[in-house]
Parts: C-alpha cells; structure tokens; sequence
C-alpha cells in the first residue's frame, strides 16, 4: 500500500465512522496496511453462527476449537468449564483467541437457555438414537453448536435442553472424531451453507463492527504503547 492508497483507506473508514476523532491517537498508532487487514476480516465476521463447549478439559482441544472458530469468522465462543480451567494452549491458538469474544459460563443448561433466549437453537453434538445428519442442520436461523467432552461428550442435561442433536457421518471402524476435527468440519459445514442462505443476516451490523475495530485496535498495539496511552485516553489497559 502506497502512500496515496494508505490516505484513501483512512479516509474511507473516517467517512465510514469505523475510524473517529475520539480514537485517533489509536489508529494513528497502527499501519494503514494493518488496519486494513483487521478491516477485511471484520467484513466477513459473524455471531449468527456460535459455539459452545461444554466440559472440554484439554488445553490442546480447548486452544484448536477457538483457532478453528476464528479461522471460520466465528466471533463469539462460549465455554462452560469442566474438571480443569479453561487453559487453552498458547502454541495451539497462535493468538487467535486474542481477536475473539469469549463467553465463560457457569453452568450449562443456563448457557444454552440464554442462547436461545437471544435467538440461536441450539445443536449438540451427539451420536446417539435420532440425531440429525449435521447437512441437514437448519441454518435459515442463528445457531449454537455444542461440543462435550473428550470422553463423556455431551452432558444427559445438555441434550435436553438443546433444540436438536446432530452428527457427522462416518464410514469407518471409528465412530468418533476427536472434539477438534469435529469442531472444524461442522463449522466449515454450518458456515458455508449460512452464509449462503442469510445473506447480510449472516454478518455482523455497523455498530458491533465499529465496537470489535476498536478493541482490535486496542489489543494489536505495543503493550508499552497502550499502557501509555491508557494514561492519556484515562481508560484502562
């Protein structure tokens, strides 16, 4: 990007109102090319599609779910610990769960509720008697994907309280993918098919677009940076 194209861009996003007179020292800060990075992803970004953990105790699976979530513009990831902390390992997300909106829960069946509530139904991953082909999952409206545990899967409490249940087809001895590959081939799956069917309901509004930019912008900057001008914006760090 040259000089002349760098001036372009951020004129834009001031005409846009993504970039304001109140977050200048910000953006001053960061280069016009990754701004625009940031910029480009954020158009395809959703929250129409989500994903809830329940009970997901492995660091390396906790860290692949939120770096599959976010390779697919998945924005928000909601976690309901199990027998160990929600710790997901640093050199499995390579800092992808930086640029998500994580939602850590106390109790399942609460969290499923309050999705609902907000308008998603909720599918959890499940392989038993009557469970739905995950094709045949309906995208025509937002949608929660529930992954369990490595071993337990799904909680009993959890399936009831969701909308449906879904599976992948397998062909082989194994009936089972590891949480992780589940967790990516049905995102690819779900994402492509609603992308498809919402159209512009699919991707997240101006205003939530505007609130993600400037917390992008906030956590990309030098903590030296940010922590001076925390001091001058008086915001916290």
């Amino acid at each position: 990007m040259n000089e002349q194209e760098a001036k372009a861009f951020i004129e834009q996003l001031q005409k846009e109102g993504v970039l304001t007179e109140e977050t200048r020292l910000i953006w001053e800060m960061i280069l016009p090319e990754r701004l625009k990075r940031m910029y480009d992803v954020l158009q395809k970004r959703t929250r129409y599609i989500t994903v809830l953990t329940e009970a997901v105790d492995d660091p390396h699976n906790q860290a692949a779910v939120l770096r599959t979530a976010e390779a697919f513009g998945v924005q928000d990831v909601y976690v309901v610990t199990g027998k160990t902390p929600f710790q997901p390992n640093p050199l499995v997300t390579r800092h992808a769960d930086k640029w998500l909106t994580l939602q850590q829960k106390p109790d399942i069946v609460t969290t499923i509720k309050e999705l609902q509530a907000k308008g998603y139904q909720v599918y959890a991953s499940y392989l038993g008697e009557g469970t739905l082909r995950l094709g045949d999952i309906d995208v025509s409206r937002p949608t929660a994907l529930l992954f369990g545990n490595e071993h337990s899967g799904v909680s009993q409490e959890a399936i009831r309280a969701a909308d449906a249940t879904f599976m992948i087809p397998m062909y082989g001895f194994v009936q089972s993918f590891n949480i992780s590959v589940a967790a990516a081939l049905a995102l690819y799956d779900v994402t492509e098919r609603a992308r498809q069917q919402a159209g512009e309901r699919y991707y997240l509004p101006f205003q939530e677009k505007k609130e993600l930019f400037e917390k992008w912008m906030w956590q990309t900057l030098n903590p030296r940076i940010r922590e001076r001008l925390a001091k001058q914006l008086g915001r916290s760090v």
